[in-house]
């Protein structure tokens, strides 16, 4: 039998199964736009969209159950008294379904209210992180800006290495201060040598007492103990031996020295206080770049032989502005860079920076006025700037990173003591590393840093 025909005869299922119809596919409609929409992957939203689906899924067989129904009814198969059970069913299940379709619209217009809430705020996010991007931007210039009117100590060095490569020899090593020196020079000006720190020593040797300017470079101060001889026998004692008939006067050698924080016991070690024993040498440690400029060129033109001991610590965290122009430093003169009359702290190299801190706290905190010295060279040393400020003060703390027994600063302190003995207040007090091989891990327990100087400078002014 035709439905069509007979659509009058069931008007109330034709109209429930319109509206089933419609709402099916509002249902699809908004489920696909959910689906497609959101940005947000939960199982909150998951949840939703399957309940969704299972309502659509429950009218899709209600609208079957209703098609079969009303071809039942058109027919006449279906008794009268089932016909009234089944319509008031439907009536009910087209109920139901319809607060469920309600239930669920209104599932579908809170979620794309947070999907909509979540786009502005990642909008925002986005316009923020441009708007700090930009901002980083220009202040990555300025510090760009600024970087490139100062040298880093490791800049410097290398640039006066270029200088002094354009006329001498130079023997290569690490840490890149002589990058690129070989392509610019040559070979036969610029070369480097096996890992032999005896026979670089001694082949610098042999180059300045043939009349060339040596510069040469151990590749870490810890390994210029198998160059302990050259050094100490050859290259300290030339001049008198020859009596002042030869000398290697054109020598220069350059150490990276002190603690890193991760070279351990081979790439940590000071060892100034072995070569301050030998006549005829001369060892200066710089404590930035404009030190390291003056010194160095001081070093290579200086009659006798000259270490010169670089903080690798520094090659990268000091920075200043260094003159162009050519210039030297004085071997022997130590810096006052900050004058006090409590207490007087002595220092060289890395350790310059820490006496700086120290001062600074001591003055803010406790009202301690501190003299910070740099000794700048260790041999010869600067014994007149170091007396009067202990005169003047009466306290002196000596920090360096060797170890305590005959480090440098008992030297100092053993000099102080004879020229100074009625002017102090206080024992002269060193803060140093401990009598043990330079550790890894416990590096920062080793190194005499602010806070050990500080507890030092203390008791000194409690004494």
């Amino acid at each position: 039998m035709d439905l069509e025909k007979h659509t009058k005869e069931t008007p109330h299922l034709q109209e429930q199964i319109q509206h089933l119809e419609s709402y099916i596919e509002v249902l699809k409609f908004e489920s696909e736009k959910h689906e497609c929409a959101s940005p947000v992957e939960g199982s909150s939203e998951d949840r939703r969209v399957t309940q969704l689906e299972r309502t659509v899924f429950i009218l899709k067989r209600v609208v079957e159950k209703l098609q079969v129904e009303n071809k039942r009814l058109v027919s006449g198969k279906t008794p009268i008294s089932q016909r009234a059970s089944s319509a008031d069913k439907l009536k009910r299940d087209y109920a139901r379904l319809k607060e469920q379709h309600a239930e669920s619209l209104q599932k579908i217009q809170d979620l794309q209210t947070q999907i909509n809430k979540k786009r502005v705020e990642a909008k925002t996010g986005m316009m923020s992180q441009r708007d700090q991007s930009e901002q980083f931007r220009i202040q990555l210039e300025q510090v760009k800006n600024e970087l490139e009117k100062k040298s880093h100590l490791l800049d410097k060095v290398k640039a006066l290495l270029h200088g002094a490569a354009a006329k001498e020899k130079l023997l290569l090593k690490e840490f890149r201060c002589t990058l690129d020196l070989q392509k610019k020079y040559g070979k036969s000006r610029v070369f480097n040598t096996p890992l032999c720190e005896q026979g670089i020593a001694g082949f610098g040797i042999g180059a300045a007492a043939a009349g060339s300017t040596a510069i040469a470079e151990i590749q870490f101060a810890d390994y210029i103990f198998p160059a302990f001889d050259q050094l100490v026998n050859e290259a300290a004692k030339y001049r008198y031996r020859s009596g002042d008939q030869f000398d290697c006067g054109k020598l220069t050698i350059r150490a990276p020295c002190g603690a890193v924080g991760h070279g351990g016991l081979y790439h940590s070690q000071s060892p100034e206080a072995y070569f301050a024993h030998t006549p005829g040498l001369k060892v200066v440690i710089p404590r930035g770049p404009i030190k390291a400029k003056g010194l160095l060129l001081s070093c290579i033109r200086d009659p006798d032989p000259c270490l010169v001991f670089e903080p690798k610590a520094l090659y990268r965290a000091a920075v200043e502005e260094v003159p162009v122009a050519d210039y030297q430093l004085p071997l022997g003169k130590a810096d006052i860079l900050k004058e006090g009359k409590d207490i007087t702290m002595i220092g060289w190299g890395t350790q310059v920076h820490v006496l700086t801190e120290t001062a600074e706290i001591l003055e803010k905190e406790y009202k301690i006025s501190c003299e910070v010295i740099d000794l700048v060279s260790i041999l010869p040393w600067d014994q007149d700037t170091v007396c009067r400020s202990v005169c003047k003060t009466g306290r002196v703390l000596v920090a360096h990173e060797a170890p305590l027994t005959s480090g440098f600063g008992a030297e100092i302190a053993a000099t102080i003591q004879d020229h100074c003995f009625l002017n102090l207040e206080a024992p002269v007090a060193r803060v140093t590393g401990p009598d043990t091989p330079f550790p890894h891990v416990f590096e920062p327990f080793y190194l005499p840093t602010k806070w050990r100087c500080i507890e030092t400078a203390l008791k000194l002014m409690d004494y």
